[in-house]
Formats: structure tokens, C-alpha cells, sequence
């Protein structure tokens, strides 16, 4: 493909990117009347589904699924770009724990709240609260998504899972189900790291990359859900949920766990940072 051929692809994905974010506004535009008669749509799962489905295929994002969400499981996920939620949430209907600032952003807030994310403040001592709603939440039959590395990577590790939110699954009937992502150039099956949103870049300038990309693929299996015993240690689930993903992707046991740890967060990755970050994990459980 000759240069200029690639830089109108570039604009044409970028055309239907801001097209389909004035759909989504619009449409939660119509939600957000309808909830203030305090009704919620049937049919809001469905819609976020096919924004999320539809929003990859704009971007030029080809997704292959493996597996499928198991019913009353904690999904917990690596991650590696404000991607994830995207091509995860076109798998099935589910919502994102996601930090308490993103609430007071610009747009992003308002639709991630209307879409049913769960919020956290960092730094308080929120852990029980938020562990009682996911868990009722999850026993509704409703699914929701967590990233425990608490940051992003650049997919050649998967950095240690941070466990007191693995302590919703020590509910009886509820379990964990590792998802792994892995984002790719067209059949080559090594991480592309030219797609990770890490550090301190900007969220235009990830969005210009993907954009330009010739051809990525996201890699998402959904594996067989651990069914936890009540007196098993959250310590011991999150390392066993952090190796089925790691196996998945074929990566060494170890890869990512002597990453240092970033502070701050990005805007535009709802789920850069969960609540398993907040207080630095209660000095590691």
C-alpha cells in the first residue's frame, strides 16, 4: 500500500471513530431521559454491545474470540490499551470497575456512568462496599470486568495481580475467569508494542497509531473459570488467575512481575487503574 493510500485510511478510520462517538452520545442522550423517570432500558446491554463491536470495526481492530463469558464469574484481565473494554464489551454484555475520577471527565464519565461502570476512589478504604455491590452485581447474573495489574502493559509481561478484589470470588457460587488479551500485527503472533498505552502518552497520539496501524488484531480468550473454595487465600487466587493468563499467552511465568510500578493515570483508559491499587493493597495483604 502506497503512503497516501495509508493516510486515507487513516482519515477514513478516523471519520467513522468520530462518527460512531456522536452515535454513542446520542444514544445515551435518549438513556439518560428515559432514566430520569427512574427506568433503565432493556435494551441499553444490548446497544453498549454493539457500540463496543461496532467502535472496533471503525478503528480497523479485527478481534478473535476464544471461549465465551461463564455465567457468575469476576472477569479479571491484563491489559494493555484503552482497546481492552472494547473488544472485550463486544463479547458479551458486561460493565468495568474503573477509578472514581473518571466519573468527572468530560463525556467519558457521564457515558461510562450511564453504561453501568462501577466507580472506586483511590485511596479509600472502599474495598468491603465495592466488594458487596460487585458480588451482588455478579449473583444478578450481570458480568463485570476487572484489570488487577491495576496499569497498563506493553504485552511482553503481565505485571502481579493486586488481590483484594479477589475476594469477591470467596462468595459462595461465584468464581474467576482469566481473560487474555494480546494484540498483534496481522499473522504475526508476536505482541505489537507500537499498540501499548503506556506511561505518560497522550491519548491522541495511541489513537493516531491505531489509526495508521496496517493491520491489528486483538487476541481474546476467555479460559475456564476457577471456582474458588471459601478458605483459599485471595494472595493464592490472584497468582493462579495472573499464570492461567500468562500460559495463555505464552509468555514465561515471570514475565512483567519485576516491572516497577507507574504512578498516575492516563486519560482515556477507563480501566488503567482498578481498585486494587487503593492503598497500595493494605501493605500487600
Amino acid at each position: 500500500m502506497t503512503a497516501r493510500a495509508g493516510i486515507f485510511r487513516s482519515l477514513w478510520r478516523g471519520l467513522r471513530f468520530l462518527e460512531h462517538v456522536i452515535t454513542g452520545v446520542l444514544i445515551l442522550c435518549g438513556v439518560a431521559l428515559v432514566s430520569r423517570a427512574g427506568r433503565r432500558p432493556a435494551w441499553l446491554p444490548g446497544v453498549v454491545q454493539w457500540w463496543y463491536g461496532r467502535m472496533s470495526r471503525a478503528l480497523g481492530v479485527r478481534v478473535n474470540t476464544v471461549g465465551a463469558v461463564a455465567d457468575r464469574c469476576l472477569l479479571v484481565c491484563n491489559h494493555v490499551s484503552w482497546l481492552d473494554p472494547m473488544v472485550l464489551g463486544a463479547s458479551g454484555h458486561m460493565a468495568f470497575l474503573a477509578k472514581a475520577e473518571i466519573r468527572g471527565w468530560p463525556l467519558i464519565g457521564w457515558m461510562s456512568d450511564l453504561v453501568g461502570t462501577l466507580f472506586i476512589a483511590r485511596g479509600a478504604n472502599q474495598v468491603e462496599s465495592v466488594t458487596a455491590r460487585i458480588s451482588e452485581r455478579i449473583a444478578r447474573g450481570e458480568t463485570l470486568a476487572i484489570f488487577p495489574e491495576g496499569t497498563t502493559s506493553r504485552g511482553l509481561g503481565v505485571r502481579r495481580f493486586y488481590p483484594r478484589l479477589f475476594a469477591i470470588a470467596q462468595q459462595p457460587g461465584l468464581g474467576v475467569q482469566p481473560v487474555a488479551i494480546l494484540y498483534h500485527r496481522g499473522a504475526d503472533p508476536t505482541p505489537d508494542q507500537d499498540i501499548a498505552f503506556v506511561d505518560d502518552e497522550a491519548l491522541l497520539t495511541n489513537l493516531w497509531r491505531v489509526l495508521r496501524h496496517p493491520g491489528l488484531v486483538c487476541e481474546v480468550q476467555f479460559l475456564p473459570p476457577i471456582w474458588p473454595r471459601v478458605e483459599d487465600q485471595r494472595r493464592a487466587l490472584s497468582a493462579l488467575a495472573r499464570r492461567r493468563i500468562v500460559t495463555a499467552l505464552g509468555l514465561p511465568e515471570a514475565a512483567g512481575l519485576d516491572a516497577p510500578p507507574r504512578p498516575g493515570a492516563r486519560a482515556g483508559a477507563l480501566q488503567a487503574e482498578t481498585a486494587a491499587r487503593i492503598s497500595a493493597d493494605s501493605s500487600h495483604e
